[in-house]
């Protein structure tokens, strides 16, 4: 299987990983020894912030009044489109059991985790979805107490329609403060806060470090590198809408990676030479990140076919996955490896980033070859139950006798023993490992 790279990336997402471990594990340290003190004096450190760290609703309210009517429309709209799909999704998991045989039932349940902690970054971009993303799930899912957590920016706060969002999405708690002293707030239930047990939401490296160390003390969504996304193109891929799409993604940050699988080299190379000048359009800010991004990290791979295309798709696993090809149901079915998909011309990423409903939480680095994004479904234990007669309990209590035995376990082949003797006393088993 042949791949003509026109653009090789000269880095990866790996290339720059810088040595923050030691830097957050220390942070994390302190603040678990030091608590509320410990945290603030990060906070005023690292956000410059010395306002409240919770809101009061007094805050809240003020904030809401300083978002415009119809920026809360859309707001409004992207939380009903989120919550809708999350609720279509929680009627997927339901209790259930059965009678595994007769007089033993088995099932399971679906119960939410109790504490949720939103994370919804603030630094270079107010990620007003992120807040919608997060908080609406965990409250569809049914979490009971939910803390959303955001960083404030020097003598401002946290951006109003970022708190406007997370208000409206069902947030119970609204915190201002960033970075790892955010996630260490909310892991140990400082204050006043009860202890997260999932922590969710995109963050910067320091943020996704201090989430990979606290996994395992505390649930999370996914430990996350630099957002990407792939595009599948044929013949009928319009250049330029491709071109935007690539520059549109590109913008998250200077090591985000963009690729472009096509079977059709001509398309490949107008696309190469539109993606410039459509960053050169951009403000500065996204510009800069944008042609860092398409520098270093994007590549541009012509395929012989479609089925080569979707094989070199599977092997990037992308986060976000567009297909701009005929056929779409062909596609729909042949692909396997992604965050979430995009069919057609007609759908961008950028719908799904902000308000279509399907979530933006999504697997980077190629970790959508084996989970999907957040959904509702992450914040809910699916725990198993049993309970049988007697009778019920009979054989399968002389089968777990003797496998115990035939694996060396000899205490747990005598918890079977125990109850055989007792409900059956009359009766002879034959419970030796080579019985």
């Amino acid at each position: 299987m042949s791949r003509e790279y026109l653009k090789k990336a000269t880095l990866t997402s790996k290339s720059d990983a810088s040595e923050v471990h030691a830097t957050v594990q220390g942070i994390l340290s302190d603040i678990e020894a030091g608590g509320d003190a410990k945290a603030l004096e990060y906070a005023a450190k690292f956000d410059q912030y010395d306002g409240n760290t919770l809101l009061t609703q007094q805050e809240i309210d003020a904030a809401c009044e300083q978002v415009p009517d119809k920026l809360k429309a859309d707001i409004q709209f992207a939380h009903d489109n989120v919550r809708r799909f999350a609720e279509m999704q929680k009627s997927t998991v339901a209790d259930v059991e059965m009678e595994i045989l007769p007089g033993f039932v088995a099932g399971q349940k679906a119960i939410p985790v109790d504490a949720a902690g939103c994370y919804a970054p603030g630094g270079r971009y107010s990620h007003i979805a992120s807040a919608i993303m997060t908080v609406t799930t965990a409250k569809v899912a049914g979490c009971r107490h939910i803390t959303a957590c955001s960083p404030p920016r020097p003598g401002v706060g946290i951006a109003p329609a970022i708190v406007y969002a997370a208000h409206i999405c069902g947030a119970d708690k609204i915190m201002a403060m960033g970075g790892v002293q955010g996630v260490a707030a909310m892991t140990y239930g400082l204050f006043g806060l009860p202890k997260a047990n999932i922590l969710v939401g995109p963050g910067n490296q320091f943020v996704a470090e201090a989430k990979r160390i606290l996994f395992g003390k505390v649930g999370i969504d996914m430990i996350a590198g630099p957002t990407d996304s792939l595009i599948l193109a044929d013949h009928t891929a319009d250049a330029h809408i491709v071109a935007t799409d690539l520059v549109s993604q590109a913008e998250h940050g200077y090591n985000s990676p963009v690729w472009l699988v096509t079977d059709q080299r001509d398309l490949a190379e107008k696309v190469m030479d539109l993606v410039p000048g459509l960053i050169e359009d951009l403000p500065e800010l996204n510009r800069d990140n944008a042609f860092a991004a398409w520098r270093d990290y994007a590549e541009v791979i012509v395929c012989a076919d479609r089925e080569e295309m979707a094989a070199c798709s599977d092997d990037y696993a992308p986060e976000h996955l567009t297909v701009q090809a005929e056929d779409l149901d062909w596609w729909l079915n042949r692909l396997t490896c992604y965050g979430s998909l995009f069919l057609g011309e007609e759908t961008t990423v950028s719908y799904g980033d902000k308000a279509t409903g399907t979530n933006h939480v999504l697997p980077t680095s190629g970790a959508a070859s084996y989970t999907g994004g957040l959904s509702v479904h992450k914040y809910m234990k699916i725990v198993t139950w049993q309970r049988a007669t007697r009778e019920g309990s009979k054989s399968v209590a002389e089968a777990t006798a003797r496998i115990s035995r035939l694996e060396g376990m000899e205490g747990h082949a005598r918890a079977a023993d125990v109850r055989l003797a007792k409900y059956f006393p009359r009766e002879n088993f034959d419970l030796s490992a080579d019985g």
